[in-house]
């Protein structure tokens, strides 16, 4: 079966517009919009400090140099006096805009990474599958720091240099609107060019940041299947799928770069052109008097002008440049945006329905489910288990005896049909009571890195080392434990590879007993493992189902041997059901199942 793609589980991929992409993150950000006002005044004194400077050149060469027989030193020292302390404040409120935007920023983001991780947490099991998990950790990491490092750096730049044009503009205009509308003839067509290159780099970072998701899964998966690699020698295999996945990267970033370094070079032929017409057209007004008033001098003037010139031109040449910077957060920003609308297809309900205190009873009313691209994997599910049976869920490959345990913890939803748990339907459930009450056991046992007591705290937090020994006692286990290089404090490596298969499933089964669950749900909790610790196994879990409902995917039928009922699927349907005895004497599915892993077990004996 095809597994499911993403944009049929509702996880939104359409590359909305830069800008609509800017005003959602704002919006998602209140943190940002805090105090924007004064940030972006701040921004105001900070580039009003830049046209001090060509204004002061004017005034020190049209009144302290040109047209007197002696230089007065007087208006020179005061034009640089003025011009330093209009710096010195520029100086300090670009420092406090800086500051601003860089606490504003992170505390904003910093609230988003945490908002984009509980919602990763919560998709469902197919919105997962469908995802690369690299690019969902993307989302989380890089993506977000692009969008950090912009707002920071670039956003600043943006901020500093569009209020340093416009500033620069009005003064041309004062000096000569001739002049000025030289220069805007000669830029002006660049605007609309730049608007459109935007949404050419838009796209072509979009790309890079799917090459560079895709090339993390890649990396990733080969170093945590490092022994499987090894095992089959496939190091060479491996090696070119990575050297493939960074060679598309590569190609993606350079494509983009080579698109931003031709709009940065097309904004220095602009600005170059730009200056040389207002040396030629400015020469020519000043001449014929029309730069300044008969018998005053103009070249101070002139020259103020083509400062301002510069200051008005380097943005454009510097928006180009910071244009890659920009789209590289905007695609970021759109990324984790798809994530924080991407409504979880199992949502936890506003207002939660506690499920009844004591022993939990299951019941599935007419339940049938199927993946979006598939045909049904279960269907037409009607029973009911009593409270604090024990019952064991057999079947071949494929049956849906997990899926029949996803859906009795709630990790995916029923297409069709109710699931009730001592009566509430799951669906009415907070999701906060539901795990309090319910804990699945899956297939691998999965560690954290850590020591054995703190995954058996992920149980119950605030667990004492002595009530975690005293589980792995009550379970049977203090033996095992004790023979572990510092028992509890043993550290488990990351996702527990330090231990062995079986091993993790002994600390998995201690963490859901400390979680004293009313409903324990088993994932196949005996697959292989050595018989050994398939012994261990069955004996803490006795301890562990004694006194709750407990279901177990039985893989080895050891379990359902020692269960109160069996639950037989075959082809997503429920097809026997009754205790083990009596389903082997009917000589039906069951008994045909139970004889041949009686005989593989003979065989390995």
């Amino acid at each position: 079966m095809s597994a499911p793609d993403a944009t049929d589980l509702g996880i939104r991929r359409g590359p909305a517009g830069a800008w609509a992409t800017l005003v959602r993150g704002l919006q998602l950000s209140p943190e940002l919009r805090e105090g924007l006002g004064l940030t972006l005044a701040l921004a105001v004194v900070a580039t009003a400090g830049k046209v001090a400077v060509p204004v002061a050149v004017q005034q020190t060469i049209d009144g302290g140099v040109v047209g007197v027989d002696d230089p007065r030193l007087g208006v020179v020292t005061v034009a640089v006096a003025l011009t330093a302390l209009a710096l010195v404040a520029t100086s300090f409120a670009g420092y406090a805009m800086t500051y601003r935007l860089a606490r504003a920023s992170e505390t904003a983001l910093s609230a988003v990474r945490v908002r984009a991780f509980r919602r990763i947490h919560d998709l469902s099991i197919l919105h997962q599958a469908a995802e690369h998990r690299g690019a969902l950790v993307a989302r989380v990491t890089s993506d977000i720091d692009q969008v950090s490092r912009f707002i920071q750096w670039g956003g600043v730049i943006l901020i500093v240099r569009g209020g340093q044009a416009l500033l620069a503009l009005a003064a041309m205009a004062l000096y000569s609107w001739q002049l000025t509308l030289v220069v805007l003839l000669i830029v002006g067509p660049m605007v609309p060019l730049i608007a459109w290159f935007q949404g050419v780099l838009s796209r072509a970072f979009d790309t890079v940041r799917e090459r560079h998701a895709a090339m993390m899964t890649a990396v990733s998966e080969s170093v945590v299947g490092a022994a499987t690699v090894r095992a089959y020698g496939i190091e060479d295999r491996t090696e070119a799928r990575i050297a493939e996945r960074v060679e598309e990267e590569f190609r993606a970033q350079f494509r983009a770069g080579r698109l931003a370094s031709t709009m940065f070079s097309s904004a220095e032929v602009v600005a170059g052109v730009a200056t040389a017409a207002v040396v030629v057209v400015g020469v020519w007004l000043g001449l014929a008097g029309g730069l300044a008033p008969p018998g005053e001098p103009w070249v101070g003037r002139l020259t103020a002008f083509l400062f301002l010139v510069t200051l008005f031109v380097g943005p454009l040449r510097i928006a180009t440049e910071v244009l890659e910077q920009a789209q590289t957060a905007i695609s970021g920003w759109r990324r984790v945006l798809g994530v924080l609308d991407t409504e979880p297809e199992v949502a936890d309900p506003v207002v939660g329905t506690a499920i009844p205190e004591g022993p939990v009873a299951v019941r599935f009313d007419g339940v049938r489910f199927r993946y979006p691209t598939g045909g049904d994997v279960l269907a037409d599910v009607d029973l009911e288990i009593g409270a604090q049976r024990r019952v064991a869920v057999v079947g071949e490959t494929g049956s849906g005896k997990t899926t029949f345990a996803k859906l009795l913890t709630r990790l995916m939803d029923p297409t069709e049909g109710t699931v009730r748990l001592s009566g509430v339907p799951l669906p009415e459930v907070a999701f906060a009571d539901l795990r309090k009450r319910v804990v699945m056991v899956p297939q691998d046992g999965f560690l954290f890195d850590g020591s054995i007591a703190e995954n058996v705290r992920y149980g119950r937090p605030g667990t004492s080392d002595e009530r975690v020994r005293l589980a792995f006692l009550e379970l049977g286990l203090a033996d095992w434990l004790d023979a572990l290089p510092e028992a509890e404090h043993t550290r488990v490596g990351e996702r527990g590879e330090s231990l062995s298969v079986g091993e993790r499933q002994l600390v998995a089964l201690a963490r859901a007993y400390v979680a004293d669950p009313d409903l324990l749900v088993l994932d196949e909790a005996t697959s292989a493992v050595d018989p050994a610790t398939e012994v261990r196994i069955q004996r803490a879990l006795d301890s562990v189902t004694r006194g709750r409902t407990a279901i177990a995917i039985a893989h080895r039928l050891s379990t359902a041997e020692a269960a109160d009922e069996v639950l037989v699927f075959d082809d997503g349907r429920i097809v026997e059901r009754g205790a083990h005895a009596d389903l082997v004497a009917r000589g039906g599915v069951y008994a045909a199942l139970h004889a041949s892993w009686m005989a593989g077990t003979q065989a390995h004996t």
